[in-house]
C-alpha cells in the first residue's frame, strides 16, 4: 500500500497539489483529510504551512505538548480565527479529550483534540501534537471536480506525514516516494517558467 495513488479520497488520506494549482491558499500544500461524505462535503488541514505564531503567544498552556517547529500551522482558508489540534497516540488507547479520525483513518493513532480539556489529561498520553489556526473545506462533489480538474492528486499518507520535521519539503518527500511518473513531480520548478 506504501507510495500508492488513492483511488478515491478518504479520512486519513491526502491531498497533495498538482503544480497546476496555483491559488496562494493551496499552492505546493498538503492536506491531510480528516472527514470526508460524499453528500456533505470534505474538512482537512494543510499539513506544510507553518506560521510565524508561536504556541506559547496563542495557547501557551499546549506549549509543551507539541511537536516542533512550536509554532501554529495554518490549516486552510476557513476559520483561521479557531484552532484544531491533530495528536497521535502512542497505544491504541482512547485518552480523555481525543478523539480517534474515523473511516479508514480509524486504525490510525491520529485523531483531534479538544483544546478545551486541560492540557494535563494529555501530557502523558500523547506522542506527538501539532495546533493548526483554521481548515480546508470543501461542500459535496467539490472536491471530486478539483481532483478530476486536475488540481489534486490522492495518495496514501504514511505516519510520518501529519507531524513532518521539516514541513517545507513535506511536498516533494509525499511525491517522490509515488510510484511512475507522479515520483517527476517533485523536481518540477517552483516557478514553470524556469523549466
Amino acid at each position: 500500500m506504501m507510495g500508492c495513488m488513492a483511488e478515491a479520497i478518504y479520512v486519513g488520506g491526502l491531498l497533495v497539489a498538482t503544480p497546476l494549482l496555483d491559488d496562494p491558499n493551496f499552492r505546493r500544500s498538503v492536506v491531510l483529510v480528516l472527514e470526508h461524505d460524499e453528500d456533505g462535503g470534505t474538512l482537512g488541514v494543510v499539513l506544510n504551512r507553518p506560521s510565524d505564531i508561536a504556541v506559547t503567544q496563542v495557547l501557551p498552556s499546549w506549549d509543551a505538548l507539541v511537536t516542533g517547529p512550536p509554532v501554529l500551522f495554518q490549516g486552510g482558508p476557513v476559520q483561521t480565527d479557531s484552532a484544531l489540534a491533530l495528536a497521535a497516540v502512542p497505544s491504541g488507547e482512547e485518552p480523555l479529550g481525543w478523539r480517534r479520525l474515523q473511516g479508514r483513518a480509524a486504525a490510525s493513532r491520529l485523531g483531534t483534540v479538544d483544546l478545551d480539556a486541560p492540557p494535563e489529561i494529555l501530557a502523558g498520553e500523547i506522542s506527538q501534537m501539532r495546533i493548526f489556526a483554521g481548515y480546508a473545506g470543501w461542500t459535496g462533489g467539490q472536491l471530486e471536480n478539483e481532483v478530476r480538474e486536475g488540481a489534486w492528486y490522492l495518495v496514501d499518507s504514511e505516519p510520518g506525514d501529519t507531524f513532518h520535521p521539516n514541513p517545507a519539503t513535506l511536498w516533494r518527500t509525499v511525491l517522490r516516494r509515488q510510484k511512475g511518473e507522479l515520483a517527476l513531480v517533485a523536481t518540477f520548478p517552483d516557478d514553470p517558467l524556469l523549466n
